[in-house]
């Protein structure tokens, strides 16, 4: 990768970082209001379950962020962490803190969306 496209993804990155930290989410939301009907408290606890996921999705995103500015300078940007191959020009556009190809990243996709089918075959049922 060249330096110049280097500097790019730097600065879409530091962008990225800058909006997730000051934008952050509404933690006002978090706040917990009391109210004597029953609808407001619960439209009040859904509002405040859809901020909660919002600020830990910021989070995670604003993580991811920080490691890929890591990755670029550690000099290994661009490299997926799994199978050490090139990621795709396309993959790193698309989502510029990726830390792994499209293979590796479809395959931990698989393994969280199904995390026992490794033990599946390997319990032992007491009887």
């Amino acid at each position: 990768m060249t330096q110049i496209e280097l500097k790019a993804f730097r600065s879409v990155l530091e962008n990225r970082r800058t909006e997730l930290g000051a934008g952050g989410g509404n933690r006002q939301a978090l706040a917990i209001d009391t109210s004597p009907e029953d609808l407001d408290r619960i439209q009040q606890a859904s509002e405040r379950d859809l901020a909660m996921r919002l600020l830990e999705g910021n989070s995670s995103r604003l993580r991811e962020v920080q490691v890929a500015l890591d990755r670029l300078d550690a000099g290994v940007f661009g490299i997926c962490v799994d199978c050490e191959e090139p990621i795709s020009p396309k993959r790193l556009a698309a989502v510029p803190w990726a830390s792994y190809c499209i293979v590796c990243q479809e395959t931990a996709d698989r393994e969280r969306e199904e995390p026992w089918s490794d033990t599946e075959g390997s319990l032992e049922i007491a009887a």
